[in-house]
């Protein structure tokens, strides 16, 4: 079989089988096959398939038919511009979280020691770390998410500190200028309707946000406060109609609060401030 026979045969699997971008998922599956990137698929398009390679791809293929998240099959999604390995334990690292990492380079003075509170695959916390050169930290509850984000964390040398603890629970005092979370914040009773490839295969831990999809934030909030010098900035991703809950969450105690959109004009990601008094 030829890379050109490979492609048009998975392209057409993955269609029949109503997967998104199934020519552009066949590539990406391909070259994970062949170990090569796509400038050499149609630069030898008549390149014959070793057997090895010819397994493994349609592995791939049947794998992703089942629904299973091509970046659980290539253990890879690009953030911020960098590759950052991923498996079942972590959520997939989503375009719309680098909102988060736009609004802590907004900030300036820019922080000193930062804290990400449910690192996941390390994303935001090693990103954080490598573009501001800040002390950065970062917590998961997960055993298994935190050795993802190690590899991840050795991988790109950004030298963040990873505590297993839930929220912020293992940190005391008031020492950190920023803290950022992309907490979990699907509603308990809305998981089951998410898509399969959400639904089976992402950790549940990652994705529930309690009865409402509201509790995380409170205690992520509360926890901030804690831990946030005066003065300090916490930064969250927003879920689906969250932005007016949470902003009432930080009445009082936070100030200058905002909120940011992404590309299709969502509330995103909030930004506040600790106050000095």
């Amino acid at each position: 079989m030829t890379v050109e026979t490979a492609l048009r045969q998975g392209a057409q699997l993955l269609n029949e089988g109503n997967i998104l971008a199934p020519r552009l998922t066949a590539e990406v599956l391909l070259c994970h096959a062949l170990r090569r990137d796509k400038a050499f698929l149609y630069a030898h398009p008549e390149y014959e398939l070793r057997q090895v390679e010819w397994l493994h791809y349609g592995r791939y293929l049947h794998e992703r038919l089942r629904r299973k998240p091509t970046q659980y099959i290539t253990r890879t999604q690009e953030f911020w511009g960098r590759a950052f390995r991923v498996t079942p334990a972590v959520l997939i690292p989503r375009p719309e979280t680098e909102h988060v990492i736009e609004q802590a380079l907004a900030l300036a003075p820019r922080p000193r020691r930062i804290l990400d509170i449910g690192c996941g695959s390390g994303a935001i916390a090693i990103t954080l770390a490598c573009e501001t050169g800040s002390a950065v930290w970062a917590t998961d509850i997960s055993p298994e998410a935190l050795e993802v984000a190690a590899r991840n964390n050795l991988a790109h040398e950004a030298g963040v500190r990873l505590i297993c603890c839930d929220v912020a629970s293992a940190l005391a005092g008031a020492s950190f200028d920023l803290v950022v979370s992309n907490p979990p914040y699907v509603p308990e009773p809305e998981i089951e309707t998410l898509q399969a490839e959400v639904r089976d295969y992402e950790p549940h831990v990652a994705l529930n946000g309690g009865p409402t999809g509201f509790e995380i934030y409170a205690r992520v909030v509360a926890d901030a406060a804690r831990v946030l010098v005066p003065g300090g900035r916490l930064i969250m991703e927003l879920g689906f109609k969250s932005a007016g809950h949470v902003t009432q969450l930080l009445a009082g105690q936070w100030e200058e609060t905002s909120i940011g959109y992404d590309y299709a004009g969502i509330p995103r990601v909030i930004s506040t401030r600790l106050r000095s008094t």
